[in-house]
């Protein structure tokens, strides 16, 4: 018997446009399968895994990454929180759902924050590859897209729990570890 996550991907994928602007009309489709992306992603996700607990007051860097295939398309995140030694400390990956690549770049900031939250790190970096959102939330860019002004705020929030935080852009080279990770969730939806 399939998961209920993998039942509401399916949902996702095989609506037509018709139908969901028939049950949903006040909002676009793209947004319906999103929504619906998200939800299969909490109920289905893989569970980060903690490697080592940080200690009270850790600084630390976190890579997150966003993959889709095809855009939009099959989409999947990536986190690995990893302490100034280099040494791992949580490496998590998500199944998202069918939404563009832009979203899922949020989206793997939001969960990476999120599980990065539940630990004792005061201060933290944020290392991804996507340069629209590491210019968004520097404020060099605006946000327009509505979706990305809903990410856009919830990164906002999560950001504000920290003691200190930086952001950066960095070549995928060296967002290695994050990009396999949602590579491997992406892998693992077949």
């Amino acid at each position: 018997m399939r998961d209920a996550s993998g039942v509401i991907t399916d949902l996702a994928e095989n609506l037509t446009d018709q139908a969901i602007a028939a049950a949903v009309p006040e909002m676009a489709p793209v947004e319906v399968r999103e929504v619906l992306g998200q939800v299969a992603s909490s109920l289905g996700s893989s569970e980060p895994v903690v490697k080592r607990n940080a200690p009270a007051g850790t600084r630390a860097i976190l890579y997150t990454d966003g993959a889709s295939r095809g855009n939009p398309g099959q989409a999947a995140a990536g986190a690995s929180l990893v302490d100034p030694d280099g040494g791992e400390l949580l490496a998590g990956r998500w199944y998202l759902g069918q939404m563009t690549n832009n979203a899922a770049e949020y989206l793997a900031l939001i969960h990476g924050l999120t599980e990065t939250s539940k630990l004792a790190v005061r201060e933290l970096e944020v290392r991804m590859d996507s340069e629209l959102v590491v210019r968004q939330l520097t404020g060099v860019y605006r946000v327009k897209d509505p979706q990305l002004k809903k990410y856009h705020a919830q990164v906002m929030e999560l950001l504000a729990g920290f003691g200190k935080v930086r952001i950066r852009h960095v070549p995928r080279a060296e967002n290695r570890r994050a990009d396999e990770l949602a590579n491997q969730a992406l892998d693992a939806r077949g």
